[in-house]
Parts: C-alpha cells; sequence; structure tokens
C-alpha cells in the first residue's frame, strides 16, 4: 500500500457517467480518494450515503470525494442512482488502479478466500502528494476520521 508522501499514481477511469476522469485533472485539489469493494452492498452503501449526507463538510474542507470499486460502469450508476450519491464514483474493473494504490489483495470472509478492494482511503494533496492513508477504514467511522485529518492538514497549512 501507498504511503503518505509518496506521488499518488496518475490514472483515468470512467465514471458513473461513463465519462473519463483523471486524477491529474483535479491538481490543485485536495481530493479524498476511497476504494471499495462492491457496489450496494451495506458496508460500501454506509460509508457512501455517510459520505453524501455530510458533502457539505467535504466542500467546507476544499476537497472532492472520489470512490473507486472493481465494479463495471453499470453497476457504479445503478449505485449512485439508487442512494442519490452526488460525487463521483469511478469503476475499475480490471482493478489496475487499485493495484497501482497497493489496495487490492486477498480477502477472507465466511471461510472462503478471494481476490479484492480492501477498503482504504487515500487524502491526496494539491500537488499530488499523498497526505494522509487510512486502510482497513470502518464505513462508519469514515467520516469523522477523514474530515478529522482534513482539519488537521488545514491547521498545519
Amino acid at each position: 500500500m501507498l504511503e503518505a508522501g509518496e506521488k499518488a499514481p496518475d490514472f483515468e477511469l470512467q465514471n458513473q457517467d461513463g465519462e473519463p476522469v483523471r486524477l491529474s485533472d483535479l491538481r490543485g485539489r485536495t481530493v479524498v480518494l476511497y476504494f471499495y469493494p462492491k457496489a450496494d452492498t451495506p458496508g460500501c452503501t454506509t460509508q457512501a450515503c455517510g459520505i453524501r449526507d455530510r458533502s457539505g463538510e467535504y466542500v467546507d474542507a476544499g476537497a472532492t470525494v472520489i470512490g473507486v470499486s472493481p465494479d463495471d460502469v453499470g453497476a457504479v450508476k445503478k449505485f449512485a442512482d439508487k442512494y442519490s450519491l452526488d460525487f463521483t464514483l469511478l469503476a475499475d474493473p480490471d482493478h489496475a488502479v487499485a493495484e497501482a494504490y497497493g489496495v487490492w489483495g486477498e480477502k477472507k470472509n465466511y471461510g472462503r478466500t478471494y481476490m479484492g478492494i480492501n477498503r482504504s482511503t487515500f487524502i491526496i494533496g494539491a500537488d499530488g502528494t499523498i497526505e494522509r492513508v487510512f486502510p482497513k477504514v470502518s464505513p462508519k467511522t469514515h467520516d469523522d476520521v477523514v474530515l478529522g485529518a482534513l482539519e488537521e492538514l488545514r491547521e498545519v497549512a
């Protein structure tokens, strides 16, 4: 997994509307890049709806939120529409971006071992450097943790 202080790898993926989004086009802004395992599952829905419900706080913190999952564009679109998600979701079906960030790996659930995304969040500064990393973040506390870190980073700046 990438660490704070490293340059965030650039990428281009399709958003929920099938439009290309490139990380480097967001330079000059703070980006909260979060990776989630699968659209429309309980934990991922809790996390996404939390971001939606606190979107004003992310805006106040000067952050652009982007979610990435290994789902295809259709599944991401359906998820965004179903829960009125007002931020960008990206489809990474070949998990190349997840691998570049070190969040694609072995998982175990109910005795079954498989490959998937390990829920993680990165705060990327305006210059493209990773400022904070939150591995294995809890969907229920995600917003408190990330918004707290954004506030700390603003105080230091």
